[in-house]
């Protein structure tokens, strides 16, 4: 019994010091890979683009992917449904939007100033009446956000703009103010300005606003509503299908991100 107890003793004591060297030599924990993707999905009861239904008040289904890197490059694309090209008559047949886009996102050193730099591709995939103008269209934009305020102007670089011919420079530019108020929720506010260049497209210039409330959960669903309205005259945005398009619209919408 003795002789038991010694040998367990003396292999116990051998065992300690290889526990604690195999603790120090632990291999180092994987560093955090620079590269990201997010994703989402969500159903809204239309889909306004500044401040105009794109839709015809129907149900819109929307996604997207995005990619960032640490360094702050990031890209991703995005979809929608959406009518207002054939209610417009100006496509035959044209039922999807996707947005491509790629940028740089960074801070202004300690001033707690962020900056985003990009540039955006919309495509309309379907069939033009002839004589028609494109409505695929290039823009570039950028923005600075402080806390809750954020400003942005975006650019038209391509020849046509949204179906306006001879449209390049066009802007948009745009205020947006995001504010938590604990739990989950946000008021959202934005107020932006859309002018065309270009002969006769001045016409179509115009304001819209938006008002909304949010609500978000650590889960990625985010639910919410807003209401949108513009300044822009009913002869100038009434479609083919005598639909206003620039009246005034609530919107309610949820939204799952992974």
């Amino acid at each position: 019994m003795r002789k038991s107890f010694l040998s367990l003793a003396v292999l116990s004591a051998l065992s300690l010091p290889a526990v604690s060297y195999a603790e120090e030599v632990a291999a180092p924990a994987a560093p955090e890979s620079p590269h990201a993707f997010a994703y989402n999905v969500g159903l809204y009861s239309q889909y306004i683009f500044r401040g105009l239904t794109q839709t015809r008040e129907d149900l819109a289904l929307q996604g997207g992917v995005d990619y960032s890197h640490a360094s702050g490059f990031y890209a991703g694309a995005w979809g929608s449904n959406i009518s207002w090209l054939t209610d417009a008559d100006t496509y035959k047949s044209s039922s999807l939007e996707l947005d491509v886009y790629g940028g740089y996102a960074n801070s202004i050193g300690e001033t707690g100033v962020d900056y985003n730099v990009g540039l955006l591709q919309y495509i309309y995939p379907g069939r033009k009446i002839s004589g028609k103008k494109k409505a695929e269209t290039t823009e570039v934009y950028g923005s600075l956000s402080y806390g809750w305020v954020q400003g942005k102007v975006s650019v038209v670089v391509s020849d046509g703009a949204f179906g306006f011919d001879n449209a390049d420079g066009s802007t948009y530019s745009e205020l947006n103010l995001t504010v938590p108020f604990g739990s989950g929720f946000s008021a959202l506010a934005h107020v932006g300005y859309q002018d065309f260049t270009g002969k006769g497209n001045s016409t179509f210039d115009y304001a819209d606003w938006k008002l909304g409330l949010t609500k978000s959960w650590d889960s990625g669903v985010n639910v919410g509503a807003y209401y949108t309205d513009t300044d822009g005259k009913k002869s100038d945005f009434t479609d083919a299908s005598n639909q206003n398009i620039a009246k005034e619209q609530f919107t309610v919408y949820v939204q799952k991100t992974f």
